[in-house]
């Protein structure tokens, strides 16, 4: 072999090797900033309830139907403060509106000016009460004249207030976590790893104590229906409570 073809060779070896020996050597992560998400949780028996009753009367008399409405509602409110006097009451709602007959077209085209042949008249009350365990006789005792729209559960104010500690260490824990984890996966040790600012970017989710929307009930009894109910069953169940944290984290 020539000397330049030996000398080519002997180049293109160190070349090979050089590049070999880059390849095998990391990547240097000082200074690397690294954004890290955190997810925590923490769960807890539901123990406050929200039910919504109401009452509706239709009458070809506005009065008589507001009447009758007013009565039973009345009633109803007493019942329930008699069952659970600890527990909240509301009104959500009051509505009087006209009923037409049904609007048949004329032989000249021109509709006729509708005129009212009745009256519905109806009224809605909220209900929030921690007592789960009289909630089944609760409900049963103002059916006997009032209608049950909705009921749902979720957390007191005292409960949310004193999860709210755990949920924040639940959240920073896992944001922890993640830190070693990506640190071991870098090669580098937890100790060079500064976290220069956490982020609580979301609170929690409160059981979705939505408020029901009132839906107009067609009861159309002039008679208090004082009846017997049979008490219903209710499964409270649990709420989870979540929150979500962003940490920024920069490696010595």
């Amino acid at each position: 072999m020539s000397f330049p073809k030996l000398i080519l060779a002997a180049t293109l070896v160190l070349a090979a090797q050089a590049h070999a020996q880059t390849a095998q050597t990391p990547l240097s992560s000082t200074g690397t900033l690294v954004i890290v998400p955190a997810f925590g949780e923490v769960k807890h028996a539901n123990d406050q309830a929200i039910a919504l009753f109401a009452v509706e009367e239709q009458d070809k008399d506005k009065a008589v139907a507001a009447s009758r409405a007013n009565q039973k509602m009345k009633q109803g409110t007493e019942i329930i403060r008699r069952e659970d006097p600890q527990a909240s009451l509301k009104t959500q709602g009051y509505y009087t509106y006209p009923v037409y007959a049904e609007q048949r077209p004329t032989p000249n085209g021109v509709a006729a000016k509708p005129v009212p042949i009745g009256w519905r008249v109806g009224q809605s009350l909220e209900v929030k009460t921690t007592s789960l365990a009289g909630l089944p006789k609760l409900t049963a005792a103002a059916q006997k004249v009032l209608g049950l729209n909705s009921i749902s559960f979720g957390l007191s104010p005292a409960t949310l207030k004193q999860l709210d500690d755990q949920r924040i260490a639940a959240t920073y824990l896992n944001l922890n976590e993640r830190i070693a984890a990506i640190a071991a996966a870098m090669g580098r040790r937890v100790s060079d790893a500064v976290l220069d600012t956490v982020d609580f970017e979301g609170s929690g989710n409160y059981a979705n104590q939505r408020e029901a929307a009132f839906a107009p009930m067609a009861m159309r009894s002039a008679k208090m229906d004082t009846s017997e109910v049979s008490e219903p069953s209710f499964e409270p169940g649990e709420t989870t409570l979540q929150m979500h944290v962003v940490g920024k984290v920069k490696f010595k």
